[in-house]
C-alpha cells in the first residue's frame, strides 16, 4: 500500500499485569505472531461474534415450525451417541 492511500492507524493504550501480558505474549509466539497482531485478531474476532449474537432472524411461520419440529425429533440412536451420554463431563469426574 502506497503511504497516501493507507488507513490512519490509531494508538489504544490498556492497563494489564505482567502475568497477563506474558500469557498473550506465549500465545502469540505459539501462532507466529507479535502481540499486537494477535490481540488486534483475537479482540475482532470476539467483536465479531458479540454482534452475530445480536442476529435476528426473520423466516416464516411455516419455517420456523419446520425448524422446531426437526429440534424436537428424538435423535437417531447410535453407539457414538450412547457412549457420549453414558461419559461423565470432565468436571463431574472425582
Amino acid at each position: 500500500m502506497h503511504a497516501d492511500t493507507e488507513v490512519k492507524r490509531e494508538t489504544l493504550n490498556i492497563r494489564i499485569k505482567p502475568e497477563v501480558r506474558d500469557l498473550i505474549d506465549r500465545a502469540a509466539k505459539s501462532r507466529g505472531k507479535n502481540r499486537t497482531d494477535f490481540i488486534l485478531d483475537s479482540v475482532r474476532l470476539a467483536a465479531e461474534d458479540a454482534l452475530l449474537d445480536q442476529v435476528v432472524m426473520r423466516v416464516s411461520v411455516q419455517a420456523f415450525e419446520q425448524f422446531q419440529a426437526r429440534l424436537d425429533m428424538p435423535p437417531n440412536a447410535n453407539e457414538r451417541l450412547r457412549q457420549t451420554m453414558l461419559t461423565p463431563a470432565p468436571w463431574e469426574r472425582g
